[in-house]
This record gives C-alpha cells, structure tokens and sequence, in this order.
C-alpha cells in the first residue's frame, strides 16, 4: 500500500525559484518519489546537483514528447511553469498557455488525480501586460480541466534561490559602499518567505484540499526595515543612505537611460512608494502552518551554508 510520503509528485518548472525550495522541504518532509521537469538546462542542473535522488527531466512542455510518460502513475501534479518576461506574446503563450494544454493532456491520459496549480495574485490586477493576461488563460485552463485541484496565487516572495527582488538588494548591497533609500523608506510591504509557501503546497498535499486562495505575507514591513535585517544577516558594511525621492528618481532614470535593461526602474520605484496593502486570509489556520517571522525568515535566507550563496539563471 502507497503511504502519503512515496506518493509520485511531478513539479513542472521545478527549476525556478518555488520549484527548488520546494524539492528541498518535501525532500525535508520525507517525499521520496519526486519528478521535477524543467527546460532551463542550467539551473536545472543546480536541481540536480542539489537533490541528487530526484529524477530531473530537460524538457520543453509546449513540445509533445516522451516527458508526458512520467506522468504515470503519478499521484500530484504541482504546476509552476510560467514564462515571467518576453518582450513579445509568443513566448508567454508557448510558455504558460500552450504548455500548460499539454500538461492537463497528459495528466488526462495518465489519470492524475490532484493538481496544485501555481497562479498569481496578477489575475485580480487591473494590468493588462502578457504575462497577466497568459496566467489568467492558465488558471482557466486548469479550472476547466475537469481534474481535482487547488489554486494558489501568491505574492512576490522571497527565500533561497530569488535571483530578483531581496536576492537582488543583498547583493548589490555587497558590491556597493552607499546603499541608497529613497525618502524616509517607510514604504509597506508584505513578502512572502518562500518556505512558508512550499509548507502550503504540501498541506494541499496532504488535504486535497480544493478553491482559490490568495496568499501574501502576513507582516507588514518597512522597505528601509527590510534593507536593515539584509544588511544584518549578511554582515554587509555599506552605509544606508536616505536620499531625497526626486534625486533617487533621477538618478534611476539615468541609469535606465544607459542600461537596456535596468534591476530597478522608475516604474518600480512608484510601485514601491504607491502604498499598496494586500488582503491577508489567514492562511497558517487554513492550511495548519506555522508562519516563519519576517527576521527568522532573512536569517535563514541569507545565513543557509549552502543555498545562501546559489544564485539561479534569468
């Protein structure tokens, strides 16, 4: 008889950011049939070198191919695959539309019975970009598929692996003596800690639990404060400068000018400042998690001996 823990669990796009803490923590949790597809042949090689016992496929999904064949007998489906960035649409419907339609076929023909599908909290924004408009079609598809399943739309996150967003900022804090903040830097956020989410994916696991959940990170945290615990947890010595909101707009825009493609833009910088507050369901109770706090959460970011100094492909 099969125990929940040697159930067969495929994570399409496994090599990404969610996907490689997520083979960590049910590897963690004592998962031991896992099948992580992924077409980035590089980082995709940093699963394999990390998780030396879980089968890892090259594959591109929008393609029809032998990768279909590892959906058999598999108990979990976890869908992650998703183009992020393109300059035209072609490759976020390749990427997230089309290959999304292969997958469900292929969980079709082999009789998978449980989906966790990995969606945004995009599909409730007003914008109108290809990679919004691409996640709403893949959550449709999957909606519509027919097949048992579970809908997670979460927040920018952040944890082992991120190659934007605080990765980003913890590096650029190595490389520079003045780190610069724009105004007073009491602009809220709510990351999400990555670890607490693939702690969600597994509950759903374990629950087949079934609807649509938007996660976002419980704490509300200072941007300035969030520089300052970074700065703490990684021994950085470069200074925290507050400087005026136009001088640090202007300087973005010259950057912006010079490099074609910028880490940080004026467009960010808005966003950064807008003020916006997310909606918090209180996900630790639903799904029968502990919360990492916001400084737990950086320490163990920035401090891991191994993962702190992995640095994934774009």
């Amino acid at each position: 008889m099969r125990t929940m823990n040697d159930q067969k669990i495929i994570i399409t796009g496994a090599a990404g950011l969610v996907g490689q803490n997520l083979a960590a923590n049910l590897i963690e949790q004592g998962y031991t049939n896992i099948v992580g597809i992924d077409k980035h042949k590089k980082n995709l090689e940093i699963f394999k070198k990390l998780y030396p016992n879980v089968k890892a496929v090259l594959a591109d999904l929008s393609e029809e191919d032998e990768w279909e064949k590892e959906f058999e007998k598999a108990n979990v489906l976890i869908m992650l695959q998703a183009q992020i960035g393109a300059k035209t649409y072609e490759p976020f419907y390749k990427n997230t539309v089309k290959s999304t339609e292969n997958v469900l076929e292929a969980c079709k023909k082999y009789n998978v019975p449980y989906i966790v599908h990995i969606s945004s909290s995009v599909v409730n924004s007003v914008t109108n970009d290809y990679y919004t408009e691409t996640k709403k079609l893949q959550e449709k598809l999957v909606l519509e598929s027919g097949i048992k399943n579970i809908i997670l739309r979460p927040t920018l996150m952040f944890g082992w692996f991120d190659r934007k967003h605080l990765g980003w900022l913890s590096r650029f804090m190595k490389r520079v003596p003045v780190f610069p903040i724009p105004g007073d830097g009491k602009y809220i956020r709510q990351p999400l800690y990555v670890k607490d989410f693939c702690n969600i994916i597994i509950s759903a696991i374990k629950s087949q639990k079934t609807g649509i959940y938007d996660i976002t990170g419980i704490e509300r945290v200072y941007y300035i404060d969030i520089i300052r615990t970074i700065k703490k947890y990684t021994n950085s010595k470069t200074i925290i400068l507050n400087i005026p909101y136009w001088l640090f707009y202007t300087l973005l825009a010259i950057w912006g000018f010079f490099d074609p493609d910028p880490p940080f833009t004026t467009d960010q910088l808005k966003a950064l400042v807008a003020g916006d507050i997310f909606e918090v369901i209180d996900w630790p109770s639903i799904f029968d998690i502990k919360q990492t706090s916001f400084d737990e959460a950086i320490k163990e970011t920035f401090t891991h001996p191994v993962y702190k100094d992995i640095v994934l492909e774009f």
